[in-house]
């Protein structure tokens, strides 16, 4: 299942508009990451590196609220870091809410209890819980007991209140068929969220481990695997299905990192999240002056084993809407 229809018909509007206005980069989607700071300290990810006087800071919601109002994005989705520590999480969300941008905030779930009152049901509004496996595959991953459980609570509370709820679940070269498919089957089958992402771990150079990621063909043989047999098409994915289809290896895209750009304290970043070539004040000032051609992977050697979502999901969706054949193919798995 790819993502709602409504919102669907939105972003394609969205992208027929920009295309016949003969803009050749446009934003599908902003990573917003109002600060660094987490509850958590995952091997995995390399964000709480940063310097102490940088954890401390916290983003304004009006200079957050401006970088998405320049882009135009049509979809946000806030990290960090845990955004649910910063002070005004909910009135950010509130006014991205109000301009009708579709919202994903993404986080860990162990502050949900006392931050839920913050927020209110929205068809606009989602939460994007991370979950990289069952009880001690996840724990092992945030390298904390418990966070599972308190994740798992969470997300049905969230539920009870009528919010919709999606998961993100990243994987690593410790993972097996087995492990993706059970934790796939608890998401869509037990806890019943409305969508799941799922990505490939990629090698941040400040994380802690160094030792786990997984490389392309890795990549391709466990999602083969864990998708064999028609299993994918009963997962509610808020994917293209072109892009699982480049997970599994049955096509290949070049990366489009314009298209899911971040939006950090230091400003743009260049190229993408996961890499920092540098900063720049607006998002016109990144599209221009970033050599977009020389990232992706045969073309930067740090992109050698990326297949994230950032760089080849939005190849996907164009992919998709220049395909009769793909758009239907997407509208039936709706």
């Amino acid at each position: 299942m790819a993502m709602p229809l409504r919102q669907s018909l939105r972003i394609g509007a969205y992208v027929l508009r920009n295309r016949l206005a003969g803009r050749k980069r446009f934003p599908l989607l902003v990573e917003l990451e109002p600060l660094y700071a987490c509850n958590l300290a995952c091997a995995g990810c390399g964000k709480i590196q940063h310097p102490a006087d940088v954890l401390k800071q916290r983003m304004p919601v009006e200079q957050a609220v401006a970088a998405i109002r320049e882009c135009g994005a049509p979809m946000v989705s806030i990290a960090g870091g845990e955004p649910l520590m910063h002070p005004r999480i909910g009135e950010l969300v509130a006014e991205l809410v109000k301009m009708k941008r579709y919202v994903f905030l993404c986080t860990n779930a162990a502050l949900i209890p006392k931050k839920i009152d913050m927020f209110e049901p929205s068809r606009y509004f989602a939460w994007a819980v991370h979950l990289d496996g069952l009880r001690e595959r996840h724990d092992a991953s945030v390298c904390k007991d418990g966070v599972f459980d308190q994740a798992v609570a969470a997300i049905r509370t969230c539920r009870e209140r009528g919010f919709r709820v999606t998961t993100n679940t990243t994987v690593f070269n410790t993972d097996t068929p087995k492990t993706v498919i059970d934790v796939l089957d608890f998401l869509n089958d037990d806890l019943r969220v409305d969508q799941m992402m799922i990505s490939p771990a990629y090698a941040y150079e400040k994380a802690p481990d160094q030792e786990h990621f997984l490389g392309v063909q890795e990549t391709r043989e466990l999602f083969r695997k864990a998708f064999a047999d028609g299993r994918r098409k009963k997962w509610r994915f808020n994917h293209s299905p072109l892009f699982l289809d480049f997970l599994e290896g049955k096509v290949d895209f070049p990366c489009t990192a314009w298209a899911i750009p971040s939006y950090s304290l230091k400003g743009w970043q260049r190229p993408c999240y996961l890499m920092d070539d540098g900063y720049t004040a607006t998002y016109q000032e990144l599209l221009d002056t970033t050599d977009w051609d020389s990232y992706g992977r045969g073309k930067d050697d740090r992109c050698a084993n990326c297949m994230a979502h950032c760089g080849y999901e939005p190849t996907a969706v164009f992919a998709t809407m220049g395909s009769l054949k793909e758009s239907l193919r997407a509208v039936r798995s709706i």
